[in-house]
Order: C-alpha cells, then sequence, then structure tokens
C-alpha cells in the first residue's frame, strides 16, 4: 500500500494531486501554535531521529495541513472528499536498521485522538530494508475501509488480538493486523509480531528492520476533520 518511501512508485499521481494542493491555501491552521506545519504534499520535517511526513500520495485529494511540535506530538487537519481510495499517510518514521535475529526488543507506544466519522485507519506501517515486505497494524478504523488480502485467522501477539490478512499489491508482500477492537492507546511488541512472521510462520525470513512507520491512512474526512498523536515513540535494543 504505501511506505513514506513508496511516495516514488506513486510519482505518477503528482499531476492528480496538483489541483487540489492549489486548494491547500484554504486549510484550516491547527488549533495550538506549531513549532512546524506545511501544506505540502510532501512536506517532511525531522526532529529526534525521527521523520514526519505529509504524504497525500492519492488520486483526487483535497488539502491537508501537518503540524508538529516534536515527532511525538503532531497532527494533520484533513478535508478528503467523500469518495472511495486512500488519499494520505501522514505519518511520524523512524528507521531501525538492524536484522531481526539481532534485535533483542522493538517497542511502540502511542496515544491519539481521532474523528468518529469520515473513514481512515491509525495504523503503523512496517517496511523491512529493502521494501519488500509491508505489515501493517491497524490500531483503529472508522468507515468503509479495510484491508488488502485474504484472511489468515486470529491471533494475539505483540500485546493485542487481531485478524490477520496476507495479500500483495504487485509491488510488495502485505501482511495486516486489524486489531479485533479499536484502541486509541496503546503499547505495541513490535519485535513479536515480526518473529511470529519469520518464526511462526515462515512467511518472511531473517529481515532487516527499516521503517517504522505511524500515522493515519485517510480515505475521506469531509469538511475537514482533525487527527492528533498526543505522544508516540518507538525504542529498540
Amino acid at each position: 500500500m504505501r511506505a513514506t518511501l513508496r511516495s516514488k512508485p506513486r510519482t505518477v499521481l503528482v499531476g492528480l494531486v496538483a489541483a487540489a494542493a492549489a486548494a491547500v491555501g484554504l486549510a484550516a491552521a491547527p488549533a495550538q501554535a506549531a513549532t512546524w506545519s506545511s501544506s505540502d504534499q510532501w512536506a517532511t520535517w525531522s526532529n529526534g531521529g525521527y521523520t514526519l511526513y505529509n504524504d497525500i500520495w492519492g488520486s483526487g485529494a483535497g488539502p491537508q495541513t501537518i503540524w508538529a511540535n516534536s515527532y511525538s506530538n503532531w497532527g494533520v487537519w484533513a478535508n478528503h472528499p467523500n469518495t472511495g481510495g486512500i488519499k494520505s499517510y501522514p505519518n511520524a518514521t523512524r528507521y531501525i536498521g538492524q536484522k531481526l535475529s539481532a534485535l533483542h526488543s522493538v517497542q511502540s507506544s502511542f496515544n491519539v485522538t481521532v474523528p468518529s466519522s469520515g473513514a481512515y485507519e491509525t495504523a503503523y506501517d512496517i517496511w523491512d530494508s529493502g521494501n519488500a515486505n509491508e505489515i501493517m497494524l491497524w490500531m483503529n478504523k472508522t468507515g468503509p475501509v479495510g484491508p488488502l488480502g485474504t484472511s489468515q485467522g486470529n491471533v494475539t501477539v505483540g500485546g493485542s488480538s487481531w485478524t490477520v490478512y496476507r495479500g500483495n499489491n504487485g509491488s510488495n508482500a502485505v501482511f495486516s493486523f486489524v486489531r479485533t477492537s479499536n484502541t486509541s492507546s496503546s503499547t505495541v511488541d513490535v519485535l513479536a509480531v515480526m518473529n511470529w512472521l519469520k518464526n511462526t510462520k515462515g512467511w518472511i525470513g531473517d529481515v532487516t528492520l527499516g521503517n517504522v512507520q505511524f500515522g493515519y491512512e485517510i480515505t475521506s474526512s469531509s469538511g475537514g476533520m482533525d487527527f492528533r498523536t498526543n505522544s508516540f515513540s518507538v525504542s529498540s535494543s
């Protein structure tokens, strides 16, 4: 589906989004004065070893403004029309760069405030260093959205219970873990999920863990909606 570095295969969409980007000047500003903000389609900002991305990559997108006080406290205002197809994945990313077998722990915690309407999911998007395997962890979802692939059943791993989907988007394998109940705050054992894929299922090898991304995959947010990350962190050893 999407990598921030995935913007590369999505460059054909730049022209489609340009018209929407022209309307970005109408986007609402964050409620508080932020350290950084941008309405640029591919806006990025680095802080504390993380990079934030506005990442408006889907066709038919509306205006979207990202703001941040730090990698741990950031959000977006988005006004994407009530049409199908993912419009954006604003996210914060940390790169790990170690093989699974060399890691002892990879943990992440988050706390968010999200709309009660629209169509989106709050999700981790985790990649190996070669972008051959994409692992999504859907922490909450609202509206008519669903994962790629076919259901492989349920599993409890990494601190949550999930329904697991396996598929391929034509560029990479996609493994989606959809939490069986929505949450706006949690701690996730990322390494346990990766090792379940490697050791229990044999679906991936001893890959190098690359980008651990966390954000909002937005399909529609008509009228303008706020997505706020109150806290977020990734730790590894």
